[in-house]
């Protein structure tokens, strides 16, 4: 322990030594302390990529690797006097995660709330009835889940979708995995041309720099972007029927309401955007308080609803439903809180820690800086979707927005499409996919995605291809 902080303080001293003033950030890029951070990141995402191997859960090594880059940081801006400027910006990160986190905790609240109220269940059940095969469950999933993140983000949208594939794919695990791809590339790809369907076109709005309007410009290249993987994942799918038994499924009471309730949080979520120029998370938290007035709602007329219903079963002398009765328990919000899933919760936190350490190191600066100034913007903005790949886009997007590089509407239109489609190419690259690999874990993986890649390249590639040809007069 000695010898560990008797190096950082070495780093930390030659830091000092040949820091700026104290106005400016500490340049990091060619120090032992931002080396050591870099390393530590990659050996971090590493043993993301191998939790399916190693049976270790993707939140423990980035929480570990954030602790350990900030630590260094610490060290680093304490002897070059600027310790302020590192406080300033654990701060911002921090201030990022804790909107993503409320963001996130309130939309997994809702669906955990409407999966307790049997609301997946009856809908599994009303599409086995329809007799839809395999290969049609992936069509209906996919353009659901393009046409619904538009309104209610991709992230959202995937965590909905996947929660009915899972219902439906039981123990099929190939089919959910592919279908879980197809999840995530839709609601990328639907997420990308609505300032609301991703945290990327969200933030390019807020910054003034395309209207609301502008966006439906990148619609076709979106379309696009999704129906060439999924033409081509379809054709290795069955057509065979899933292997369900058809059922009756009743839902709870309040089942509906609570959808209802879900569509106002997120109209609630956008007005507070919208109207007063909020963080949309402020919509969300007040939505969570109307899920639980109506829990305290169900909690209150259960007794009566209980009667009620049982003096139905008795008079048409139905075992099964008092059965059912005698088997219901009081709906508790706080309950289906503790049903999110805290381990992507918990991994978001360190990748926007981790990622908030190497921005402030200088190394993203210093990327967008080579991208911008030397390159061709077109080519800078394709790489830019693919750096969101294996780096979270929303820092990406941050460092561009940053950097505000002088670029035509054609250009910030295209940095936004690939940004919010570039992330489909790895499971990790996007909210949606790391939400899914936490939701259907062991069934959806890296590796399983990352067979994929190819043809969501192409549909990548095509994308790009189809909004310069469509929208070249705005370049």
């Amino acid at each position: 322990m000695k010898l560990f902080t008797a190096l950082i303080l070495l780093f930390s001293c030659s830091v000092g030594a040949s820091g700026s003033d104290a106005s400016t950030h500490v340049d990091l890029t060619s120090s032992a302390v931002g080396y050591i951070a870099l390393f530590i990141f990659v050996l971090a995402y590493t043993l993301v990529m191998l939790e399916e191997q190693l049976h270790l859960r993707k939140s423990k090594p980035v929480l570990l690797a954030a602790g350990l880059i900030w630590l260094l940081l610490g060290f680093a801006y304490s002897g070059a006097g600027q310790i302020d400027v590192a406080k300033s910006a654990i701060e911002h990160n921090l201030l990022e995660y804790a909107e993503l986190m409320l963001f996130l905790l309130v939309a997994m609240t809702y669906i955990a709330a409407m999966e307790e109220r049997r609301l997946f269940d009856a809908l599994k059940a009303w599409i086995v009835s329809k007799g839809y095969d395999l290969r049609q469950l992936f069509w209906i999933t996919g353009i659901l889940s393009f046409f619904i993140s538009p309104v209610a983000d991709n992230l959202t949208t995937a965590l909905l979708m996947c929660t009915v594939v899972m219902k439906i794919g039981g123990d099929n695990a190939r089919f959910i995995n592919i279908a879980c791809v197809n999840i995530v590339v839709a609601a990328n790809a639907g997420g990308a041309f609505s300032p609301f369907g991703d945290i990327t076109t969200l933030m390019v709005w807020q910054a003034g720099i395309v209207e609301f309007g502008q966006f439906g410009a990148l619609f076709i290249p979106s379309v696009v972007n999704y129906v060439i993987p999924a033409f081509i994942m379809s054709l290795f799918i069955p057509k065979e029927q899933p292997n369900v038994v058809q059922e009756f499924v009743e839902m709870k009471r309040g089942a509906r309401r609570i959808v209802v309730l879900f569509l106002l949080t997120i109209l609630t979520a956008v007005g507070f955007h919208g109207l007063v120029h909020f963080p949309p998370v402020i919509g969300m938290m007040m939505g969570l308080a109307y899920l639980q007035f109506f829990g305290f709602f169900l909690r209150k007329t259960l007794p009566n609803s209980l009667a009620r219903k049982r003096a139905i079963a008795m008079a048409e002398k139905d075992e099964a439903a008092l059965k059912r009765l005698g088997s219901v328990v009081p709906f508790d919000v706080f309950r289906r809180v503790s049903h999110a899933e805290w381990d992507t919760l918990l991994f978001f936190y360190g990748v926007v820690m981790c990622v908030g350490g190497l921005s402030l190191i200088g190394y993203l600066s210093m990327i967008s800086n080579v991208m911008y100034l030397e390159w061709n913007p077109i080519w800078a903005n394709v790489i830019v979707g693919l750096l969101s790949a294996v780096v979270d886009n929303i820092p990406v997007m941050f460092a561009v927005l940053t950097m505000s590089p002088d670029m035509s509407l054609g250009n910030w239109l295209l940095v936004t499409l690939t940004a919010g489609v570039g992330g489909s190419l790895l499971s990790l690259g996007s909210a949606a996919g790391v939400a899914l690999m936490g939701q259907a874990r062991g069934m959806y993986t890296f590796f399983g995605h990352l067979k994929w890649a190819p043809v969501i390249l192409l549909g990548y590639a095509a994308s790009i291809l189809c909004h310069l040809w469509l929208n070249g007069g705005a370049f």
